[in-house]
């Protein structure tokens, strides 16, 4: 009976890592309005990982609260799952209409999570420093996101409201079905066939009684079936049983000759606009199958083969014959469409031509043509990506990400400037910086650190910066040993690396774990250097990063040993007013009881530029040189008489 209770444990960690997994498996997946609250909560929960693995490999009992508060994370972790699960595989109308209550839902769980984590007692656990500061960091994350779930699209909601509202078929707009059918990505036969199915699912559930509810989103997934039929009059109803797909259900058609099949994408059984080769080496039309592959799907369609990559090769071939087919059946040739934002005005190339025939191209020559090639293209779109916003969509909705990340590892150094520069161009959009780091590009930008140009040096420093905005990326980053790598920037880098390794380590120490890892590094002693340095102009740099680092007890030891304090006196008697206030918060971290520091600071004159900046500081540093004031005047006090 003695081993009952850890076996207990053991089950409970076990079941709470499934879990976790089942939800890693399909929260990233979702595509409904939800999709960036399931995200949100996936990668948080993702983020437990390592916790739960120290946890499972422990010896011994776990203290009782700890079993308890573990036991609360199962059941908080069940509801994600099933929250997240519905998220990814529900009805889209029924996340549309009960909007309020699923996100009412998404708040609840937050809370459950956040609270159940705040059961844990971290100093019963054996867990490694690291390990800690990052279920603290997720911690803090459930705590700022409890109760602030938003409302998702509120025009998709009234739009729905609105063909609800109409009695008769003939009264419904067509404008907002088609509306409806873009946002709810109902745009195929099969979409349809699949909310069809989540309906029956729900009626299933309800015990066969399908409610008012049921049958209103029945009604509206009659009327946008009809509409997509009606669009799309090629499809018949034998095409209907068989769930084939229509694809972009927006395009006129007119009447032609008999299109040779090969000709036809095999998914939407229309004439190729812009025909691309999947890995498996079979032909679809770009839209139809990027469509697919966004759905989750991860198999060829027509051949079943699994798609050891999603990389989509433009068909020149085929494009010229079925130009010519066109032409000699006086056809007009079919437009290809375009990404959504690629045809905004912004002076490039790409926007010029207005498609993602330029990017392809490009991509084609990454992919597989010749060293000089690939330079080429890579030093194309980095100039693309530093243009506009735009084209850092376009890029990376292209498949550029992985190709460039590839190419960091290359032994041509001036293609892997390119390389790095365009990912560092493509992070400055938010969305693609998740995109860079689930790339696997972490791990090559800081061998391109370490081993590269002074230029690719430097991109790659700037590019860990851009990345580190995000804050589960600085736990990432930090792990990668990436600061080292940094630190010696700092010390032997050019004047702009200089400030790249320095922006970059800032943001990186703001998570409290990186902290040690910056002075493991020895950080410390660049930083002072720059500080007697006033020609490097970094002062400001190196002093808010000091006022980080002396909050950790390592780094306020080292920066103590560094002979700080005559440079901080002399900054707070002479710098700028940030400078004075980053100086006054380094040096009250050292003096903070530590009697000695106090002294030295006070025979070296610091009374006087303290009380001016009481006076006259930021509001920061008047708080900071009253505390230092205070201690000052301790010992100072004169006994009662």
């Amino acid at each position: 009976m003695s081993g009952e209770p850890q076996d207990m444990e053991v089950d409970v960690v076990g079941s709470i890592m499934d879990a976790v997994n089942e939800i890693a498996g399909i929260g990233g997946e979702c595509k409904s309005i939800f999709k960036k609250e399931c995200a949100n909560l996936t990668r948080r929960i993702k983020l437990l990982t390592p916790m739960f693995e120290e946890l499972k490999e422990m010896k011994g009992p776990l203290p009782q609260e700890t079993t308890e508060a573990l036991q609360s994370l199962q059941e908080a972790l069940k509801t994600a799952r099933e929250l997240v699960k519905f998220g990814h595989d529900g009805s889209k109308l029924y996340l549309v209409l009960e909007r309020e209550q699923v996100a009412s839902k998404f708040r609840d769980v937050t809370t459950q999570l956040e609270q159940a984590l705040n059961g844990l007692s971290y100093e019963n656990l054996d867990l490694s420093d690291e390990v800690q500061e990052q279920v603290e960091l997720v911690h803090a994350q459930f705590k700022r996101a409890k109760g602030r779930a938003d409302t998702p699209d509120s025009e998709l909601f009234e739009d729905l409201s609105t063909v609800l509202s109409q009695r008769s078929d003939k009264d419904v707009d067509q404008d907002v079905l088609r509306r409806l059918a873009e946002k709810l990505q109902l745009k195929t036969i099969a979409d349809l066939k699949q909310e069809s199915l989540a309906l029956h699912a729900m009626v299933i559930e309800s015990g066969g009684d399908a409610g008012e509810r049921l049958e209103q989103m029945s009604g509206i997934l009659r009327r946008l079936k009809d509409f997509v039929l009606t669009e799309n009059p090629d499809i018949d109803a034998s095409d209907n049983e068989k769930g084939s797909y229509t694809c972009s259900a927006l395009t006129e058609k007119s009447s032609s000759p008999v299109i040779p099949d090969d000709f036809r994408c095999p998914i939407s059984l229309e004439l190729m606009k812009d025909p691309v080769i999947v890995a498996t080496g079979q032909t679809y039309e770009r839209v139809c199958i990027q469509k697919w592959i966004d759905s989750g799907h991860k198999t060829c369609p027509k051949t079943q083969q699994t798609l050891p990559h999603i990389v989509l090769t433009p068909n020149y071939v085929l494009r010229s014959l079925i130009a010519q087919w066109c032409e000699s059946n006086g056809i007009e040739l079919p437009k290809r469409s375009s990404s959504s934002r690629c045809g905004k005005s912004g002076g490039s190339t790409l926007d010029n031509s207005g498609d993602r025939a330029t990017i392809d191209v490009l991509l084609q020559k990454l992919s597989t043509g010749t060293l000089e090639e690939q330079r080429a293209a890579a030093g194309e779109l980095r100039l693309l990506a530093k243009r506009n916003a735009d084209n850092r969509v376009c890029i990376a909705e292209a498949g550029a990400i992985p190709l460039l990340v590839s190419l960091l590892s290359t032994p041509d150094a001036r293609t892997q400037e390119h390389a790095v520069t365009a990912l560092l161009n493509l992070s400055i959009y938010e969305n693609n910086k998740g995109a860079i780091v689930m790339a696997g590009a972490i791990i090559p930008i800081v061998e391109v650190l370490k081993n590269g140009s002074m230029e690719a040096r430097e991109n790659a420093a700037a590019t860990l910066f851009s990345l580190s905005v995000v804050d589960e990326n600085k736990v990432t980053i930090g792990a990668s040993g990436a600061i080292p790598a940094l630190v010696g920037l700092l010390r032997e880098g050019s004047q702009r690396g200089k400030k790249d390794a320095a922006t970059a380590l800032f943001n990186l120490s703001i998570y409290q774990g990186n902290k040690a890892r910056a002075v493991r590094a020895g950080v410390v002693v660049p930083l002072m250097q720059l500080l007697v340095d006033p020609s490097a102009g970094m002062v400001d740099e190196a002093l808010a990063i000091l006022a980080i680092l002396a909050s950790h007890q390592e780094g306020k030891i080292a920066i103590g040993n560094a002979d700080a304090i005559p440079i901080l006196v002399d900054i707070i008697r002479t710098g700028s007013p940030r400078n004075r206030e980053n100086s006054s918060a380094v040096l009250l971290a050292l003096c903070t009881n530590d009697p000695q520091n106090l002294i030295v600071a006070r025979d070296l004159g610091a009374y006087e530029p303290l009380s001016y900046l009481v006076q006259n500081g930021t509001a920061r540093a008047k708080r900071k040189a009253a505390s230092l004031l205070e201690h000052m005047n301790k010992p100072e006090q004169p006994p009662s008489s």
